[in-house]
């Protein structure tokens, strides 16, 4: 027997504790983490993200998210905080803690997160039947991994690292360069 034993949380008690918490964590199968800060590539760039999108869905039922919005992952036990999120769902209008049909998703990638956010989050979210598209957007150079869901719940990867590259979210209608997400960044390999 452990002098500590661990007691899994239930997805209630998480949000009932993360409505009070001093900072943001993650829950997956009753298991609770502590998000880090970000850099300011980091935060550069899922900010020219929301920005992006923010003026792409202006007048639309989408609704764009950056950073503290959390995803409800029901099949797989789990609340995230992506950097940037699109719900066009009309049901995730009535939720004001959290979304649960969103169409993209991106994750900005950090040394630390990267890992989880390529495995474990990606095999998450992939049970998410709204998804569309998924992002995992590098912070160290230019370069985006989107992953597109196919009709056969398949998904095709595309990597993009040209600046002048023109990035297609198909089922979004929505179209941009590489060089708009990454503007202002200034690569530094000491961040994070």
């Amino acid at each position: 027997m452990s002098l500590a034993e661990k007691f899994p949380l239930s997805p209630e008690d998480y949000l009932q504790g993360e409505a009070s918490a001093d900072f943001k964590h993650e829950f997956m199968a009753g298991e609770v983490w502590a998000m880090v800060g970000a850099s300011d590539a980091h935060v550069t760039i899922a900010g020219n993200l929301f920005f992006i999108l923010k003026q792409a869905f202006k007048n639309s039922p989408c609704r764009v998210y950056i950073s503290d919005m959390k995803v409800r992952v029901e099949k797989a036990d789990a609340f995230f905080y992506p950097d940037v999120l699109v719900s066009c769902d009309g049901k995730d209008r009535d939720n004001k803690l959290y979304k649960q049909y969103p169409s993209f998703i991106a994750e900005v990638l950090s040394p630390s997160t990267e890992a989880f956010d390529r495995g474990e989050k990606f095999k998450a979210y992939r049970q998410l039947d709204s998804l569309q598209h998924y992002w995992l957007i590098d912070s160290k150079r230019m370069l985006i991994d989107s992953f597109t869901r196919q009709d056969n719940n398949d998904w095709l990867l595309h990597s993009y690292s040209d600046a002048e590259e023109i990035i297609t979210l198909p089922a979004l209608a929505l179209t941009c360069s590489l060089s708009d997400i990454y503007e202002d960044v200034l690569f530094d390999i000491t961040d994070e």
